[in-house]
């Protein structure tokens, strides 16, 4: 069978072509069409592969073996006829910008640390970029200023393809090594690069090299990274969920950092002041208890405030003291805690989670935990219970 003429290598891009159909075969999840010629890229080097329509039907996916095109279309086309083809303009563009601006991220990262790109993947939202060494925040801010500086210098991109005794007398990155024939990108002053994706025509189109996020990785760093009008979606998200926690605080936008320390050094006093209400409401709880073994339903409660109740309750009390407080939705949180010498509420704790379908677990002087029943369920539950066991 022939191979399939490659038109999505072309620049200025095809997006639009006419083919003949050289066959067509059922596949799971749709048809297996090969062409004598296309415009749509397939799946390969971390690039996803192009979506659009051929001959009127959807083209869901595209991969390459053994030198020809198929594309998973959604309905089969008949073998020999001649079929339109349309790119998605928008998704290759997108794709474009993406695979374009990690090659000159990547090639400043190279030229300034050393570092190789041992990973590359274009996801959904973010293009993943993993590098050889760890890079520190200073450095990739430098490698992201000098990367956007090209862009904005909107220089004409090269892809040539080389046979193996030319690939001698040039310098470029590859992760392995290449005979021929091979095709360079060359991003000017930036990078040059053995590569089968799709490119901008010039630096300009990429539009912006953002880093949103950078985390160490094996042995190198892994960087998160938006192009073009991913970058654009990202800036418009940041400064409308800026804009809204701006409004709640009361605060411009230039000074929300200051606003949310500011908010959160009196949400910190506030706690404080409230645990210390909580502890004297806990102690007085406490003193006004009579039953040896008491169980205290206070409401408003978390897990700390329960383990603090219990503990006031179980000051000077050999008994077995239960703090409990209704959750929001149904259910109960509750602490047990005993001072007793060789107390193990651990037994207690399993029939209580057994009883009132619940979870939790702790130490044998004290447990934590919440269960699915209510009050009464409880109330009937500590009064069954024999504490002379």
């Amino acid at each position: 069978m022939e191979h399939t003429e490659k038109l999505y290598y072309a620049q200025p891009p095809v997006l639009e072509f006419t083919a003949r159909v050289l066959d067509c075969q059922p596949d799971k999840g749709g048809w297996q069409v090969v062409l004598d010629r296309t415009a749509f890229y397939p799946e390969g080097g971390g690039q996803p592969a192009d979506r659009g329509v051929l001959g009127g039907v959807r083209v869901l996916d595209v991969h390459e073996r053994g030198g020809l095109i198929r594309h998973l279309t959604d309905a089969p086309l008949p073998v020999g006829a001649a079929v339109e083809g349309a790119v998605d303009a928008a998704r290759r563009l997108d794709l474009t910008q993406q695979h374009s601006g990690e090659h000159i991220l990547s090639g400043f990262l190279h030229s300034m640390f050393g570092a190789e790109n041992v990973g590359f993947h274009i996801g959904e939202d973010t293009l993943t970029m993993d590098t050889s060494v760890p890079i520190p925040p200073e450095g990739l801010a430098a490698a992201e200023l000098a990367a956007n500086r090209v862009v904005w210098q909107d220089l004409e991109t090269r892809a040539v393809w080389y046979e193996k005794e030319q690939l001698a007398a040039l310098t470029y990155r590859s992760k392995k090594e290449l005979e021929g024939p091979v095709r360079l990108v060359t991003m000017p002053g930036a990078d040059c690069c053995a590569c089968c994706g799709t490119h901008v025509q010039r630096t300009g189109q990429v539009g912006q090299i953002k880093i949103v996020e950078h985390i160490k990785y094996k042995s190198g760093t892994r960087l998160l990274v938006v192009c073009g009008g991913r970058a654009l979606a990202r800036h418009r998200l940041l400064d409308d969920q800026a804009r809204q926690a701006g409004a709640a605080l009361s605060a411009p936008v230039e000074g929300l950092a200051a606003a949310v320390r500011r908010q959160k050094t009196e949400l910190e006093e506030a706690k404080f002041r409230l645990v210390g209400q909580e502890n004297r409401l806990f102690a007085r709880l406490a003193a006004a208890e009579a039953a040896p073994h008491p169980l205290v339903i206070e409401p408003g409660l978390g897990p700390d405030g329960l383990r603090r109740l219990a503990a006031a309750l179980s000051e000077g009390r050999p008994g077995v003291c239960f703090a409990a407080s209704e959750k929001e939705g149904g259910g109960m949180n509750y602490a047990i805690a005993c001072t007793a010498p060789g107390a193990d509420l651990r037994p207690l704790c399993k029939r209580l989670n057994e009883a009132l379908d619940g979870r939790g677990g702790g130490k044998p002087g004290f447990v934590q935990g919440s269960f699915a029943a209510g009050p009464d369920a409880l109330g009937a539950f500590w009064a069954g219970c024999d504490f002379t066991e």
